[in-house]
């Protein structure tokens, strides 16, 4: 685990949420000279931070709110670290939790060399990154589709399908396996939600991989000279650590 240890003459904590963000602002000596409630909005944070810019790092915790912020630290030139927050509970967890206590220690520990940092993920990659993510999701929703047929088939006690059901042209059949009418819609509603993620599927997977060639080319290409590295995984390790090894 990494901890930010560089100095400066001011620290920022801050509590992030959606719509309102609690700010701590230390001197060198640990005195508070800011700590307040504030809409989050850009314009608030700069004109909070405005008396400290000279040499001032700011903190915020790994939640899923802090894109805007670091974005915005990198257009004005501020340092901006981003807290991890499981190592973060592990260290200044206690009883008495709220904004302004969790603000405070967000500054604390960044002042003295114990915020564990977690990787701020580029912004011209980050949303192809999430998108990523978002396929694994879509995938595994089909996979749920997938089962369901399956143990439906167990349910009834019907001769095991010993087809790759995932491939469309060894579904043809599966619904009428059984007598019941209700039981044979609840199959192709299946098949008809697994054919939809199939199309989305590869659409996702087409628009990733012309991204890909343009954050990383070199990299996806040393990625795909590997064996047993395909175009999905391929993807998956180049938004999940090549960048980060920066």
């Amino acid at each position: 685990m990494r901890f930010y240890t560089k100095s400066h003459q001011s620290y920022c904590g801050i509590d992030l949420h959606a719509r309102t963000m609690y700010v701590c602002i230390l001197d060198q000596d640990g005195e508070i000279m800011l700590h307040r409630n504030m809409k989050t909005t850009p314009e608030a944070f700069l004109r909070a931070i405005a008396p400290y810019r000279d040499d001032i790092v700011v903190a915020v915790e790994c939640m899923f709110t802090w894109y805007w912020l670091a974005d915005l630290c990198v257009q004005e030139d501020i340092e901006f670290v981003l807290g991890h927050a499981q190592y973060m509970k592990a260290i200044h967890g206690g009883k008495a939790k709220n904004d302004r206590i969790d603000a405070y220690k967000i500054a604390v520990l960044l002042r003295g060399g114990m915020l564990p940092q977690s990787y701020a993920y580029p912004a011209q990659m980050r949303g192809t990154r999430d998108l990523m993510r978002r396929r694994m999701k879509l995938v595994r929703q089909r996979a749920e589709r997938l089962t369901h047929i399956r143990q439906t088939n167990a349910q009834y006690n019907q001769p095991a399908l010993g087809k790759q059901i995932k491939n469309k042209a060894q579904r043809e059949g599966v619904a009428e396996r059984f007598d019941d009418g209700a039981v044979q819609k609840n199959i192709e509603v299946d098949m008809a939600m697994i054919d939809h993620y199939d199309q989305i599927i590869r659409d996702v997977e087409r628009h990733i991989m012309t991204l890909a060639k343009q954050h990383e080319p070199e990299t996806l290409e040393l990625l795909r000279s590997v064996p047993g590295i395909g175009a999905i995984l391929s993807l998956v390790l180049l938004y999940s650590s090549a960048a980060s090894s920066r």
